[in-house]
């Protein structure tokens, strides 16, 4: 197998030998040592080095690369390589591809297929007929709001976010239509605002794991580990069973 010397990866992706060193110690590489313990890198660890860079360049926070990264290298199936598969960034989210699926590494939940992306997109019109009938109505309840929140999501996230808060207005209880409008706003960047919304849903409810993994993820990027740490330790609290807590949780340890 070739490997790499840390100025044969700078010269090759057009990095400094610091930075390369850098990455190295971040964790998602797995470099060796060579003879004066210096890094010996292997062509999947460039793939993955280029795949941070390009990351970056999509204004994708570095702590969220990093998690990302560590995660799927540490689950990729056995004897597959990172060159078979295709790391992006979609809307802020990073989404792996590997030609049958797509998933999100930081989640590992399954995106939507370009058939249901387009449904999605396909029932927006009726979703937005159906929010301004709904405003003509003074019956309209908060679930009912909430529900055409999670229709609007996909292809019209400006009204979704309008129709969260409607409910939230009418319902300042709800955690669940919190939780989702604070997804919307951590995709936009407003992830200040996210926090806000997490942790009034784990006020409301506090076994809501969701909102305090979603929380944990938001104070991470803040840079803020010690409550991201408490965040996730709340999620595994509330489900012993949810493995991207844990994890998310090991990675700051």
């Amino acid at each position: 197998m070739k490997v790499y010397s840390s100025r044969d990866v700078a010269d090759l992706l057009g990095m400094s030998v610091p930075q390369v060193r850098a990455q190295a110690r971040a964790g998602f590489l797995r470099p060796e040592r060579g003879p004066r313990r210096a890094y010996r890198f292997s062509f999947q660890d460039l793939v993955l080095l280029r795949t941070a860079r390009s990351l970056a360049a999509a204004k994708i926070p570095s702590r969220r690369i990093r998690r990302a990264l560590r995660k799927l290298t540490r689950e990729l199936p056995k004897g597959r390589s990172l060159s078979e598969i295709r790391i992006t960034a979609e809307g802020g989210r990073i989404v792996v591809w590997d030609g049958v699926s797509a998933w999100n590494p930081e989640s590992g939940q399954l995106q939507m297929d370009f058939k249901v992306a387009r449904l999605a997109i396909r029932v927006t019109p009726f979703a937005r007929r159906a929010a301004r009938e709904s405003r003509q109505n003074a019956n309209t309840t908060a679930d009912h709001w909430f529900n055409l929140g999670i229709d609007l999501e996909t292809g019209a996230p400006a009204e979704a976010r309008d129709a969260y808060a409607r409910a939230i207005a009418m319902d300042p209880r709800h955690a669940d239509a919190h939780v989702n409008l604070g997804l919307l706003l951590y995709r936009l960047s407003e992830v200040e605002e996210a926090v806000s919304h997490y942790r009034k849903a784990l006020a409301i409810r506090r076994s809501h794991s969701t909102a305090a993994f979603n929380l944990g993820i938001a104070l991470e990027d803040l840079g803020r580990t010690n409550e991201a740490i408490e965040a996730y330790r709340r999620a595994v609290e509330s489900d012993p069973y949810f493995a991207d807590a844990h994890f998310n949780l090991s990675s700051l340890f």
